[in-house]
């Protein structure tokens, strides 16, 4: 993608400057924000939605199921999204499910890199529509000043994605020589003993890599006083994604042997990593309606690049949904074009001109 190509946007899309040699783009109004993967807002049937305001990650985890990071192959665009419109769609979705939520501020990088992420749970929080919010971050751009003032704001709870504790390895696994697990330890436990805010440690477990510090990690959360509230610690399965990063030699685990591994860490840890919703308050909900199915024809209008190589971004004519144009490399910006739907699952759509 060339510098014309990038500066060429329509209207609630546009360039906001470069990072690790890709444009980085921000979404306002009017763009709608659902639809996309990368950002926005995610609705999959339960009281929880997934509230995107960042593609964003300063780490390059060898294992990343989204190519996150500054070594990433395939991305060619990062988007920040302007927070109030992002909480504006909160609420139009909650409106629409009839239910309160929990925001829970995830992403296809980590939310901490969010610049205005202070004023984002702060905004959620004040909605009569959200009772929970919680974020998701790998740790790397914690400090104890972004903590008290995410405490300040009303941040119910940290998911902290720490796969190690060895210092070498951690560096290895985040792919960040620089990563620095031992000030991670230390803000989480800033976290779970002198805030309000309550802290669960979640794992991945990557079979032949790091079977033993999983175990570790699951131990020294339970030992720092993490689930306050919720569920302390939970394992998350290593999942081989085609674009995302696949450390050679390791394969990714049956869910059977996924199931026989948390039970042996059940045994020795002496804890639960197999909750049920309702331990999280998660309950099914009403989903927001899906109004394009697969096969189906629309009209849509580019509006610029899409997250990966060869998409692109477009909108559907009502401007409630956002579309991922696959195949698409010669549509232009402006350029209406009339494309099949190929996938629909839970708003998030793919379509091909």
């Amino acid at each position: 993608m060339d510098n014309r190509e990038e500066r060429r946007t329509v209207g609630g899309l546009r360039l906001h400057g470069r990072i690790w040699g890709r444009p980085l783009y921000w979404v306002e109004e009017p763009l709608p924000l659902v639809g996309v993967v990368a950002f926005g807002v995610i609705d999959r049937g339960t009281n929880v939605l997934q509230v995107r305001p960042t593609t964003l990650c300063p780490l390059s985890c060898i294992f990343c199921s989204v190519d996150a990071g500054p070594r990433s192959r395939h991305r060619q665009a990062e988007y920040l999204v302007e927070a109030g419109w992002l909480v504006e769609w909160v609420e139009r979705v909650a409106r629409e499910k009839q239910v309160t939520v929990e925001a829970l501020i995830d992403g296809v990088g980590d939310p901490l890199t969010y610049p205005r992420i202070v004023d984002l749970v702060s905004m959620l929080k004040k909605s009569p529509l959200v009772h929970t919010v919680a974020v998701e971050t790998h740790g790397a751009p914690l400090s104890r000043q972004l903590v008290d003032r995410l405490e300040e704001a009303g941040l119910d709870r940290v998911n902290l994605s720490i796969d190690t504790l060895n210092p070498g390895k951690a560096r290895l696994l985040t792919g960040s020589p620089w990563y620095d697990v031992e000030r991670v330890k230390m803000l989480a436990e800033y976290i779970a003993r002198e805030t309000s805010i309550d802290l669960h440690v979640t794992p991945v477990w990557l079979p032949g890599i790091n079977d033993e510090d999983v175990e570790e990690v699951v131990k020294w959360a339970l030992r720092i006083g993490a689930g306050k509230k919720w569920p302390p610690a939970t394992v998350q399965k290593y999942l081989r994604h085609r674009y995302g990063r696949n450390p050679p030699g390791v394969r990714e685990p049956s869910w059977r042997e996924f199931h026989q591994f948390l039970e042996r860490l059940e045994e020795k840890t002496g804890t639960r990593l197999r909750q049920e919703m309702s331990e999280w308050g998660m309950r099914y909900a009403k989903r927001l309606p899906e109004p394009y199915r697969v096969g189906q024809l629309v009209e849509l209008l580019v509006v610029g690049p899409g997250w990966l190589r060869g998409e692109k971004l477009a909108v559907t004519p009502r401007r409630d949904r956002l579309v991922t144009l696959v195949s698409a490399r010669n549509a232009r910006p402006g350029e209406v074009v009339v494309a099949r739907i190929l996938r629909s699952k839970d708003n998030i759509y793919l379509a091909k001109p």
